[in-house]
Formats: structure tokens, C-alpha cells, sequence
């Protein structure tokens, strides 16, 4: 078996950690199966066109809102690992980067923050079905060929 194979096909467990504004999910999945999920919705509202006071109030409550959201992504991290039955090999990150790095920056979550970790994944809102599409995703291994 070839070192790429014999990488590919390691049983790691990973820990998902999926953030959108509106919503959060986090799991472990091992061979490409969620083992544990925790999923949620939070609203955030959007940018609005007002101008003057109203501008700076609704930015306010936009960074309120994600606050709250990036508070409840931390505990359902958190979550899934005090549920999880092995500890993560690798950290699979998804979703807006700001929002993913907010989470990770909890200090409950120091010792995956430092994990190896895959690229950023582009996905959809967070819930259940993504989370399982990500774990089958997080298996895929880059190859890239350069010509000699």
C-alpha cells in the first residue's frame, strides 16, 4: 500500500466545526460516519441601508447577534467533545472564517484549537445533512501533479 493510500484510508476521528451567520454546528465523525452532533440556529441580522444613528445602532445589534451565535457554536464544540468517546486526530473548519476563528478562540477549546487542520470549507447553512456531508468530505485527501 502506498504512503498516500495508507494516509487516506487512517482511521482519524475529526472534529467538525461548522459557523454561518444564522447558524452552527459541530461534531465528530470518524471514516466519513457522524458520531456526535450538536447543531443550532441563531439569527443575525443583515447590513442594512440605513444611514446616521440608525446604521450604528443596527451595527450594534449585529455584533450582539453574532456574539451570542459565536457563544452558543463554543458550547455545542464543547459539547460534542465532552460527549465524545475518543479524542479528535484533526479539526475541520467550515463556514465564515471570522466567525470559525471567534469559536476556536474560547479557551474551553485551546487543546482542538491547535489540531491539524484541513482548509476552510465552503458550506451550506449548518445543520445535520451538512454535517454529514462534511464528514464524508473530510476524508478526501488534495492531490496536486506538477509536471517535472
Amino acid at each position: 500500500m502506498s504512503v498516500l493510500a495508507a494516509h487516506a484510508a487512517a482511521p482519524l476521528t475529526a472534529l467538525l466545526v461548522l459557523v454561518r451567520r444564522g447558524g452552527y454546528g459541530a461534531g465528530l465523525a470518524r471514516k466519513g460516519k457522524l458520531l456526535n452532533h450538536a447543531v443550532g440556529t441563531r439569527y443575525v441580522q443583515g447590513r442594512t441601508a440605513a444611514g446616521g444613528w440608525s446604521q450604528q445602532r443596527f451595527a450594534r445589534r449585529r455584533s450582539g447577534q453574532a456574539a451570542a451565535l459565536v457563544g452558543r457554536a463554543s458550547d455545542a464544540v464543547a459539547k460534542a467533545l465532552k460527549e465524545a468517546q475518543a479524542a479528535p486526530d484533526v479539526l475541520v473548519p467550515g463556514g465564515d472564517k471570522a466567525l470559525v476563528a471567534e469559536v476556536l478562540a474560547d479557551p474551553r477549546l485551546a487543546r482542538v484549537a491547535a489540531l491539524p487542520r484541513g482548509p476552510l470549507l465552503d458550506v451550506r447553512d449548518p445543520r445535520v445533512v451538512v454535517l454529514q456531508e462534511v464528514a464524508e468530505r473530510a476524508r478526501a485527501v488534495r492531490v496536486r501533479l506538477t509536471e517535472p
